[in-house]
C-alpha cells in the first residue's frame, strides 16, 4: 500500500532516451511511473516494458487529477497533453529541471560533450556501481536506481543549453564541436554554452586534453585534462590493442595509479575509460577493483552493437555526427583489420545536413564503400532544403541511395563488416538487409 500512496509521474514522451532511462530510475525507487508517445516502435520501450511500465497513445485524457507531468523537451507547451495537464492545474515539470533537483541528492557525475556521452556515461555507471551504490541515467534509454546510493552518473545534454538546470559535483567533458545547428550559431556559441555550464560544476571538471576549446575553460574549481599527452593530468601510457580492445597504464603527477584494459576498439574508447579512471581516482576508489569492473563492461546499446549473419559482421551504432562516424568506422578497423568495412548511414535532421555536409563526405570516404539513407527528421524538423543526393555527391567511395524495400546491391558484399550509423529509425534498413542475406545466403547453400 505504502507504494499506492506515493504520486504517479506521467512522462510525456517517455520513449526518449532520457525520457526513458528517468522513467526506469524513478520506477525502481518504487514510484508509480506511466507515460506516454507516438505509436511507432523505437529501441528505448523494451526496458520499459520488461519493468511494466505503462506506455499509452498521446491522448489529452491520458492525463488525471493528482499526476505530476514530466514532459520531454522535444515537446513543446502546446503539446495536447501538456495543455490538458495546465488545464487541470497540475505541476509540469520539464526533463532537465526535473534532473536538476533531483541530482542533489547524490554525489553526482554529469557526463557531456559534443559526442561520446553516451559510451562514457555506461562506462562510468557500470564501474561505479560495481563499487559504490549508484544510481544512473545513460542516454541509451538505460536508468538505474537504487536506495541508498552513493552516486548518480547521468548524461548531460547541450542541446539548447538544457544542461544548465544542472550544477552536479563532477562532470566529464569529452569535446567540444559544432552541432546542433538548428540551435546553436557557430562553435564560439556551443563553447560558450559549456563555458557557462562549467562555471555551475562545484568540485571539479576533468575534460579531454587535446580539444583546443576545453583548455581555454575558465572556472573556480579544479581542471583535470585527460589524454596520452605529457601537459595532461591523466595520462595513458604504453597502450597496446589486444584480443578485445586496449591495454594501458594510466600516470597522475608522474606516478603510476593502475594498468587498466577496456574491452571495446579505437583510441576514443581509451580517453572515454581515462575520464572514468580520473573520475574514480578523485573520489579515493580502489583502482584495483576500477580496473576489474572495467573489464566486465559490455557496452551500451546502438554503439559499436555487433553480430555475425552468414559470412557478414554487422554493426549497429547510433553515430550521427562525422566524429562518431570517424571514431566508429576506426573501431573497426582495428577490431577487423583485414576485412572491407562499408558504411550505410542515414543522416539525422536536416539542419545538421545541410551544416557539416563536407564534413559528413569526408568521414564517409573513410570506409571502404558507402550508401545513404533518406534524411531522418525530427519532432521539430519534418523537411529541410539539403537532399540525400547532395551528400553522395560529395563522397568519393560511393554514396548510392537504398531504400527500405530494396537493399540488394548490400548483398555484394561478402566476407566484410558493414555499419548501419543514424540516430533515426536506420535500423529498419538493417533488419531489411539482414532478412534478405539470410534468405540468399541460405538459398547458395
Amino acid at each position: 500500500m505504502q507504494n499506492q500512496e506515493k504520486p504517479l509521474y506521467h512522462f510525456v514522451g517517455i520513449k526518449g532516451a532520457g525520457m526513458s532511462a528517468l522513467a526506469l530510475v524513478l520506477h525502481e525507487k518504487g514510484y508509480r511511473v506511466q507515460g506516454s508517445d507516438i505509436e511507432q516502435y523505437t529501441f528505448t520501450q523494451r526496458e520499459l516494458e520488461k519493468a511494466n511500465v505503462t506506455i499509452l497513445p498521446f491522448d489529452e485524457t491520458n492525463i488525471k487529477d493528482g499526476m505530476i507531468i514530466i514532459a520531454g523537451n522535444a515537446f513543446p507547451d502546446s503539446h495536447r497533453e501538456i495543455q490538458e495537464a495546465l488545464k487541470k492545474g497540475l505541476q509540469v515539470i520539464r526533463y532537465h529541471r526535473f534532473i536538476g533537483d533531483f541530482i542533489k541528492n547524490f554525489t553526482s557525475i554529469a557526463v557531456t560533450g559534443s559526442h561520446g556521452k553516451t559510451s562514457t556515461t555506461g562506462l562510468l555507471s557500470h564501474v561505479l556501481s560495481g563499487i559504490e551504490p549508484t544510481s544512473y541515467l545513460i542516454g541509451d534509454g538505460t536508468g538505474h536506481g537504487v536506495s541508498g546510493a552513493r552516486f548518480f552518473s547521468f548524461e548531460a545534454c547541450e542541446y539548447r543549453r538544457h544542461f544548465l538546470a544542472y550544477a552536479p559535483d563532477y562532470a566529464i567533458i569529452t569535446n567540444v564541436d559544432f552541432d546542433h545547428p538548428d540551435y546553436y550559431k557557430s562553435i564560439e556559441d556551443v563553447f560558450d554554452a559549456f563555458q557557462t555550464f562549467s562555471t555551475q560544476v562545484t568540485k571539479g571538471l576533468v575534460v579531454f586534453g587535446d580539444d583546443e576549446y576545453l583548455r581555454k575553460l575558465e572556472t573556480d574549481v579544479p581542471v583535470y585534462y585527460y589524454g596520452i599527452n605529457d601537459d595532461d593530468d591523466f595520462q595513458a601510457k604504453n597502450i597496446e590493442r589486444t584480443t578485445s580492445g586496449s591495454r594501458f597504464e594510466v600516470v597522475h603527477q608522474g606516478e603510476t595509479i593502475g594498468q587498466f584494459a577496456v574491452p571495446a576498439y579505437g583510441m576514443h574508447n581509451v580517453y572515454n575509460a581515462l575520464g572514468v579512471i580520473a573520475i574514480s581516482y578523485l573520489e579515493k576508489l580502489d583502482m584495483t577493483k576500477v580496473a576489474e569492473e572495467m573489464l566486465s563492461f559490455g557496452g551500451v546499446k546502438r554503439r559499436f552493437s555487433e553480430k555475425k549473419v552468414s559470412d557478414m559482421i554487422i554493426v549497429d551504432d547510433y553515430a550521427h555526427h562525422p566524429a562518431e562516424i570517424r571514431a566508429t568506422i576506426d573501431g573497426a578497423r582495428q577490431k577487423y583489420p583485414d576485412k572491407e568495412v562499408v558504411a550505410v548511414f542515414q543522416p539525422h535532421t536536416f539542419t545538421r545536413t545541410v551544416a557539416l555536409l563536407d564534413e559528413f563526405a569526408e568521414a564517409l570516404d573513410l570506409a571502404d564503400e558507402v550508401y545513404l539513407c533518406d534524411i531522418f527528421g525530427s519532432a521539430r524538423e519534418q523537411q529541410g532544403d539539403v537532399r540525400i543526393e547532395d551528400l553522395g555527391d560529395k563522397i568519393t567511395k560511393g554514396g548510392k541511395v537504398v531504400k527500405e524495400d530494396n537493399v540488394s546491391p548490400l548483398l555484394d558484399f561478402h566476407n566484410a563488416v558493414i555499419i548501419f550509423m543514424g540516430a533515426g529509425d536506420v535500423q529498419k534498413f538493417q533488419h531489411a538487409y539482414e532478412s534478405l542475406l539470410g534468405t540468399t545466403r541460405r538459398n547458395k547453400m
